[in-house]
């Protein structure tokens, strides 16, 4: 694994203003009501901007809904309570739950807010795993077990445009003790989070690619459009780097055959691993630029939704 050397380190930072971004979940629980019916709830919590965002300060909203109740109205009722509450609206609001998509689009639009389909929901899925081992438990009608989502077909993987391919891209690591400084960087487009939310130590060797372009800009502002979700190293079809993005889609970033990039990737993956689904996305116009057109700090949830 390459590791970033002393070029590649940044002293300013210019952070967009973005205003607040919301993660919601509508879904059943594992809780029967007194008629036997599954109990449905919906999550509200604030999306952290940056890698120094204080967690436990974050927005968070939740509320049960009657079996008989689940519709759009509902919940953008729950979800103008939870405004009303926070005592200002989101700019956007990310769900990852493809099978309530028309209903959550629809309680959002009528509420005059943005809503993207996302598997950046890294909040949201960890108060989701704490409720499901320390809240549902206490409540009367908890039904153990599992309480699984409708699964849904993925798309095949899409080729990149032309315009959109860097002109070269390398593996790269920093430790996660590094993070510390990135609100110091000048980075034009990109996203991150507070590591605290991944667990691991600070020592810790978090991986990652590297993209130059003399078209720096103009990719990384495609890439914030795309609600980026994480990268792996596939196998199924040839070797292959994807970037997930969205709820569902994949863009094949690179197809690999050079034995020693192919040992790369594999190490790249098993970093990734070793970092709890950590890894990072940073694009420059040069391997020399003092500043990152787009950087954006990932995670692959590992134990899935």
């Amino acid at each position: 694994m390459i590791k970033i050397s002393e070029k590649y380190e940044i002293t300013r930072f210019s952070p967009q203003n973005m205003g607040s971004i919301w993660e919601i979940d509508f879904y059943s629980r594992p809780i029967l009501d007194a008629n036997q019916k599954k109990v449905w709830e919906v999550l509200v919590c604030e999306s952290p901007l940056g890698v120094d965002t204080k967690t436990d300060s974050l927005f968070r909203y939740a509320q049960y809904c009657p079996s008989t109740q689940v519709n759009s109205g509902w919940l953008r009722t729950a979800l103008q309570e939870a405004i009303n509450k926070a005592e200002a609206a989101p700019t956007r609001i990310r769900f990852f739950r493809r099978q309530m998509t028309n209903m959550i689009t629809k309680a959002c639009q009528d509420l005059g807010i943005a809503v993207q389909p996302s598997r950046r929901t890294l909040i949201l899925n960890q108060w989701l795993k704490q409720r499901m081992e320390e809240v549902y438990p206490q409540e009367p009608g908890y039904q153990g077990g599992t309480n699984p989502s409708v699964r849904l077909e993925n798309p095949l993987p899409q080729r990149l445009p032309d315009a959109l391919t860097g002109e070269q891209w390398v593996f790269v690591s920093l430790e996660a003790n590094d993070f510390a400084e990135m609100p110091e960087w000048e980075i034009s487009f990109g996203d991150a989070f507070p590591l605290e939310l991944a667990q691991i130590p600070p020592d810790t060797r978090i991986p990652g690619i590297l993209i130059f372009s003399s078209r720096a800009l103009a990719i990384a502002g495609w890439m914030s459009g795309l609600e980026l979700a994480f990268l792996r190293f596939d196998t199924s079809l040839g070797a292959r780097l994807l970037l997930e993005t969205g709820a569902t889609e994949s863009w094949i970033l690179a197809n690999i055959k050079n034995p020693q990039i192919l040992a790369e990737a594999k190490g790249f993956e098993e970093a990734k691993q070793k970092a709890n689904g950590v890894h990072f996305i940073g694009v420059q116009s040069n391997p020399q630029a003092e500043s990152f057109a787009g950087f954006w700090l990932l995670q692959e949830i590992m134990n899935g939704e």
